[in-house]
């Protein structure tokens, strides 16, 4: 089934209050399009959670930086679409930049605190962008349910932030990584990965697993865990942006993992020209 295409937000209004007044649950799952396996999981978890499922496919201009892949981001409208409804989504909205930002747009949602440190610090102004959108897209759906996938942790928590303080009533549903047989997480970034680029973007998902490995044998500091995982990218040539082992709710950093607390190792790094990302739930 072919998922009907809202292109406005008067369609989106109109379309969400007819289900809230048939009593019918909705979840929401936001993207950027260019549909990989990690998003249609999210799909498929709404089509579990709720009645009916709305998938947002938009290139967030306010997330990306002055010199960060607007323009080149990957985009296949048509393969999305395809892909939504084998997944069971009902309707997709998918707007141009002007019904998102109209002439005069001047309202911004900034989430002070998580946002800090990580990729806040790297890519300023991202958060912001991000917190916007998915304001946006949570009042216009009011849905019950929205999905996102871990990967992107500390947008998660981003996210979670501002549907607690805005009051905006939604269920922030954070879902595990899907990734490749060989470890890499999936990414719509991956595809501008050369063969050989995509084979040392590995050492991200193998630093991580060493520094769980080092864990489950009771090495706790954090200067071990991070050098676990600083010492496979640089055996594969990869240039680190960050590595950094915090608090998994408050993103806060952690000298070491406590027995019974529950951290989070996160990594960044650039396999080329190409910067990806990834992270791993250690202790809890």
């Amino acid at each position: 089934m072919t998922p009907a295409v809202l292109r406005s937000v008067e369609e989106v209004k109109t379309w969400a209050a007819g289900l809230r007044r048939e009593g019918r649950r909705l979840a929401l799952v936001p993207t950027m399009g260019y549909l990989h396996e990690g998003h249609l999981s999210l799909i498929r978890e709404g089509r579990r959670r709720a009645d009916v499922v709305a998938v947002s496919i938009f290139v967030n201009p306010t997330q990306f930086g002055p010199r960060e892949d607007l323009s080149r981001y990957p985009r296949d409208f048509e393969g999305d679409l395809a892909k939504c409804g084998a997944a069971g989504a009902d309707v997709v909205f998918a707007p141009g930049p002007e019904a998102i930002y109209p002439p005069g747009y001047q309202t911004y949602v900034e989430v002070t605190d998580v946002s800090q440190g990580l990729c806040g610090a790297r890519r300023p102004g991202h958060f912001r962008g991000v917190a916007t959108i998915v304001t946006q897209l949570l009042t216009l759906f009011r849905p019950e349910a929205a999905l996102f996938g871990e990967k992107d942790y500390q947008q998660l928590q981003v996210i979670r932030a501002l549907n607690r303080d805005l009051h905006l009533g939604a269920d922030i549903v954070g879902m595990p990584t899907i990734r490749e047989p060989d470890g890499l997480a999936m990414s719509s970034r991956n595809a501008y990965l050369s063969p050989e680029e995509r084979q040392r973007a590995l050492s991200l998902s193998r630093g991580l697993r060493a520094a769980l490995t080092l864990l489950q044998g009771e090495t706790r500091d954090a200067v071990a865990l991070t050098g676990a995982v600083r010492h496979e990218l640089a055996a594969a040539g990869l240039r680190e942006d960050y590595v950094e082992l915090v608090d998994a709710e408050r993103l806060t950093p952690l000298d070491f993992v406590a027995p019974g607390q529950t951290a989070r190792l996160l990594v960044a790094a650039f396999s080329g020209t190409t910067r990806l990302i990834d992270n791993m739930a250690l202790g809890g």
